[in-house]
């Protein structure tokens, strides 16, 4: 039977779609999307461009790999006859649950000096990302995805001898993973330093070793020959890989045939999963965080939403303000920082606080929780971007063994990938509605450590209603707790007056 459209490999990226035009055009619709809040970008005011993204390029015929599945369904749809000039391109790969097993126990996993053992969530996703060659691993933050790229790694290195990259977000993520996977590798013997290479700002961009560990920002303007040399790739907090930036560097691997992404949230757009998707590969759900902490391997954890109510004259002024008006009130307002200091303070063990903005809210932050009679000999820090890559793991790892730290820390430097066992409370002190920026945060406080089974999630949010009006903080409050539902944590509302401050 004569087929509608035939489809062949382009090279490890791009499939390419031979079909009757008429088919093309009408595939091309079902891969074109508006891009969420594409009505607020320049480009689109001044109508450069018209707000869209196509994932299949008519003139070229190339489609995303990792969309082959979409590709098939609309297919299905339509009644069309689909074909492959050969097998199809990501067919898969033969390797077990029981492969999988016995590798992993080969290795003689440690951890902080003791041994470990794979979990099953693990193994599930070393059998995926092996089975499939490209996949998206959704498993949640803290579920210890730094030793699922350890066991990818080692498969790859000690069977098949390939040369990788792994992408992260941070430098302080660059010194994390390779810090993770000297710790995995005290007990059997495989050099990290002969065979994992760091690259980020003032280090050696040429691939020295069969493991490069960089920042996305510190390769994305190398030519594209620079990737053709790697057989994996992996991306951690693969949510973040639909930057332009990002998808230039997985687009020019156009000889690496594994790619696993690996992230604990997307942001629920159907666009942003299809792009991820097409780069990657199918999302495969390992374990949700739920089981996680039912099965002991995640902290249990409390959620303490506190709802300042704004005394009734400022909230009749702010009625008008705008978006950055109103944040710009609330972390310059002398009361609210008075009560995230207070409730710093009181808190007992190990405390991370989140802000955004450096100098008009952490450095107050920081200054008045550290010139407070009450903080007696804890000790804080003060973490934002203009920190030292160096200076952060440090203080990761001081608290480690701390019990009362309070560390005051940026969004961007510690809501996302940093590992701290050892952490009791967060406090969210900036306001977000960011469905990755507060699962991520979340996440801080999840993992269990040596003297840790329970954390708290203090949530503050701001009541500046006045009549119908109702605030932009108070709304992404409530975005936040929608996803607090979402995910089955425990939370409570406590409604607190401020007093009138400035």
């Amino acid at each position: 039977m004569a087929h509608d459209i035939l489809i062949s490999k382009h090279n490890e990226v791009y499939a390419k779609v031979h079909a009757e035009r008429y088919i093309l055009k009408e595939l091309s619709e079902f891969f074109t999307f508006f891009v969420p809040g594409h009505q607020f970008t320049p480009a689109f005011k001044n109508k450069i461009w018209d707000g869209k993204i196509r994932l299949l390029n008519t003139q070229t015929q190339c489609i995303y790999l990792g969309l082959l599945d979409y590709v098939e369904e609309f297919c299905q749809e339509r009644g069309y006859i689909i074909e492959y000039d050969k097998t199809r391109p990501d067919i898969q790969d033969e390797f077990s649950t029981y492969h999988a097993e016995k590798f992993a126990q080969s290795l003689n996993l440690t951890s902080l000096g003791k041994p470990i053992t794979a979990k099953e969530h693990q193994i599930k996703a070393l059998v995926t990302s092996m089975q499939n060659r490209r996949t998206l691993l959704l498993s949640p933050t803290a579920s210890g995805k730094s030793l699922i790229i350890y066991l990818l790694i080692r498969q790859f290195l000690d069977y098949q001898g390939l040369r990788g990259l792994i992408v992260v977000p941070t430098t302080s993520l660059v010194e994390q993973l390779y810090s993770d996977f000297a710790d995995y590798s005290e007990g059997n013997g495989f050099s990290v330093q002969k065979n994992v290479q760091k690259i980020y700002q003032g280090m050696s961009k040429e691939a020295e070793c069969p493991v490069v560990i960089s920042t996305w920002q510190s390769i994305f303007k190398l030519p594209e020959e620079y990737f053709h040399q790697f057989d994996f790739i992996i991306g951690d907090e693969a949510h973040l890989f639909k930057a332009t930036s990002l998808v230039h560097i997985l687009t020019s691997c156009i000889n690496t045939k594994y790619r696993i992404g690996l992230t604990g949230t997307l942001d629920g757009t159907k666009t942003h999963k299809l792009v991820l998707e097409g780069l990657f590969g199918t999302v495969q759900k390992m374990i949700t965080t739920k089981e996680l902490i039912d099965k002991g391997d995640l902290a249990s954890f409390d959620i303490k939403c506190l709802v300042l109510k704004h005394p009734d004259n400022v909230c009749e002024d702010m009625e008008k303000k705008s978006y950055q008006e109103e944040l710009e009130y609330l972390i310059l307002n002398e009361e609210r920082n008075k009560f995230i200091k207070n409730l710093a303070v009181s808190l007992k063990q190990n405390t991370l606080i989140l802000y955004q903005m450096v100098d008009k809210h952490g450095k107050i932050l920081y200054n008045m929780i550290k010139n407070t009679e009450k903080i007696g000999n804890r000790k804080v820090f003060f973490v934002h971007g203009g920190t030292d890559t160096g200076d952060r793991e440090q203080i990761r790892k001081i608290m480690e063994t701390e019990n009362d730290a309070i560390v005051v820390a940026s969004f961007g430097t510690f809501s996302t990938g940093i590992n701290i066992r050892n952490l009791h409370n967060v406090i969210f002190a900036s306001p977000s509605k960011s469905r990755v920026r507060n699962l991520q945060s979340i996440g801080r406080g999840l993992r269990v450590g040596a003297n840790k089974s329970k954390a708290t999630l203090y949530d503050i949010a701001d009541d500046l209603r006045h009549k119908k009006h109702m605030n932009f903080t108070l709304k992404h409050f409530v975005e936040r707790s929608k996803i607090y539902s979402d995910e089955k944590f425990p939370f409570k509302i406590y409604k607190i007056q401020l007093k009138n401050g400035k």
